[in-house]
């Protein structure tokens, strides 16, 4: 069984078209939805550990730094989830998550937000790295964000990077991720996030024109989802 930790809800209007952060996740996974289960942290108890294959913790509109008490249960949770070796990937509020649960530090970016298509640059260390050792060195991706990882968790490895953050994703030990940008987004979703966010944008135009296809990121939960059940069978 996949786990779906559903963080928070898409602006109303972007759900009543496009669906909701569980519904673009699922559908980057491409397997049945009877696969996976969908656990809404805010609402619900979260689950047992037993066979559970892997886990992918959802954007959200919410922040990590309010260190809420769910946000809390959230954290001991995934740390247990790495005791036991369960594979975890985290995608922007979920990557800020995992740094913060491991001993890293979340806050505010002094750059500001970082909104639409970007590039994202690998390093050495994704080489050999069982998620990313297959994408090529610099790749497209869509990011909505304001808050960054500041500072790792000790264990932690950084794997990729650009000019506004310098841990666009970052590993923990052999099985648990995290990525700043949405590789659940497509086109549409990210440009709704850019008109949503205009009057923070510079030139509005500029970035909705840079808006582009990132084929590379979307891969990357796909592919997450392949090493989880390769490393159930073993």
């Amino acid at each position: 069984m996949f786990v779906i930790l559903k963080m928070g809800d898409t602006m109303r209007e972007c759900a009543k078209v496009y669906g909701d952060f569980e519904d673009w996740t699922l559908k980057a996974m491409d397997i049945a939805p009877n696969e996976v289960t969908v656990i809404n942290p805010k609402k619900q108890q979260l689950p047992e550990l037993q066979n559970i294959t892997g886990i992918i913790i959802t954007g959200s509109h919410d922040m990590v730094t309010d260190r809420t008490s769910w946000l809390e249960d959230s954290s001991a949770w995934l740390r247990e989830c790495a005791q036991k070796d369960i594979p975890v990937l985290g995608v922007c509020f979920g990557h800020q998550l995992l740094a913060q649960a491991f001993g890293g530090l979340v806050d505010n970016n002094i750059e500001g937000p970082e909104i639409g298509t970007v590039g994202i640059n690998l390093n050495e260390n994704a080489e050999n790295d069982a998620l990313f050792g297959y994408l090529p060195q610099t790749f497209l991706a869509h990011e909505t964000h304001t808050q960054s990882v500041l500072q790792l968790p000790k264990n932690a490895t950084v794997l990729a990077y650009n000019c506004h953050d310098f841990c666009q994703a970052f590993r923990i030990g052999k099985n648990i991720w995290g990525v700043q940008f949405h590789p659940e987004h497509d086109t549409d979703i990210i440009r709704e996030y850019v008109l949503a966010q205009r009057e923070q944008l510079e030139n509005t135009v500029v970035t909705l024109n840079e808006i582009c296809e990132t084929p590379y990121a979307n891969s990357i939960i796909k592919k997450f989802v392949q090493l989880c059940k390769t490393k159930a069978k073993n």
